[in-house]
């Protein structure tokens, strides 16, 4: 008898263990428990809950939280994010009064949209955006509104649909450099998204994007994607940590240190940004009410 030798797998790479500073604290407290019972009548989605934000605590706890339109099933598969991708059902046209009322329950100061990407729809989903930001400027007309878009896929009259519901700053995330998008953003396009950004500008928004690092880029790669910002009207820019949601999702190439992050506000400031939200755990919309 013949025996065959054995081939054993190679062992996987140990996920990287998280460092010191990327600790945050449990959810507790009766504010939290306030925006959680809010955001659990009114049946809305939060990107708090779908993007697994490690700054949930923090922020529903004083009384904030970013809310997602159009569902929690978005047509994109982008490598970083926990949202579910799939093919989106009908979406709620009531949606818009709800995320309205809710705000005005929470008597928040600054509120912050985003969505799920809608490919399947013709406008993007444009007129639910507009509808969201009208009605919440109707409800609370005191309240000021970040909407964070999705790629629209060059179809620029459904950006200047999204943009012109009276918010008072409009975001876009880069979310990596040039190099890594075909990994990261598979159905995004680096030079799209930057148009995005000036086309919202030409539309008299104020502007913003964010980008994770911990990818693999290099500093310099870091450095043009801010002077292409920059060159393309973005007026803030956002810089946290790159976290492997699930082991689905790619790997953490490198946590960056937080004297690395205090290098890039810097460097940002330095080459024109007018405010730079960069550190371990920042995330689009954190501390996002100082970027007015």
């Amino acid at each position: 008898m013949i025996e065959l030798p054995i081939i054993s797998k190679p062992p996987k790479e140990p996920r990287k263990r998280k460092p010191s500073w990327l600790r945050v604290k449990l959810p507790i407290g009766e504010e939290f428990k306030k925006v959680r019972n809010l955001v659990d009548k009114y049946k809305l989605n939060t990107i708090c809950q779908s993007g697994n934000c490690p700054n949930m605590g923090e922020c529903w706890g004083a009384g904030t939280a970013t809310f997602m339109i159009l569902g929690n099933t978005c047509t994109r598969s982008c490598s970083f994010c926990a949202v579910k991708t799939g093919r989106p059902p009908e979406y709620d046209e009531d949606e818009p009064r709800r995320v309205a009322e809710a705000i005005k329950l929470m008597e928040v100061k600054h509120a912050v949209i985003t969505s799920v990407n809608r490919d399947e729809l013709k406008d993007r989903g444009a007129e639910v955006w507009y509808q969201t930001v009208r009605l919440t400027k109707e409800m609370s007309p005191t309240t000021t509104i970040e909407t964070l878009i999705p790629d629209t896929k060059a179809n620029w009259a459904a950006l200047e649909r999204m943009s012109s519901g009276g918010q008072e700053i409009v975001s876009h995330n880069m979310e990596t450099v040039e190099r890594l998008y075909r990994k990261v953003r598979p159905q995004a396009k680096y030079h799209r998204s930057l148009e995005q950004i000036q086309r919202t500008k030409d539309f008299g928004k104020r502007t913003k994007s964010g980008i994770m690092v911990g990818l693999g880029e290099t500093d310099e790669e870091v450095y043009k994607t801010m002077d292409d910002l920059v060159a393309h009207g973005c007026d803030v820019i956002t810089i946290g940590q790159y976290l492997q949601p699930t082991k689905m999702h790619l790997a953490v190439d490198a946590f960056i240190t937080p004297e690395k992050f205090a290098e890039y506000k810097v460097v940002g400031l330095e080459k024109g940004f007018d405010f730079v939200e960069s550190g371990p755990l920042v995330r689009s919309s954190y501390h996002a009410e100082r970027h007015l």
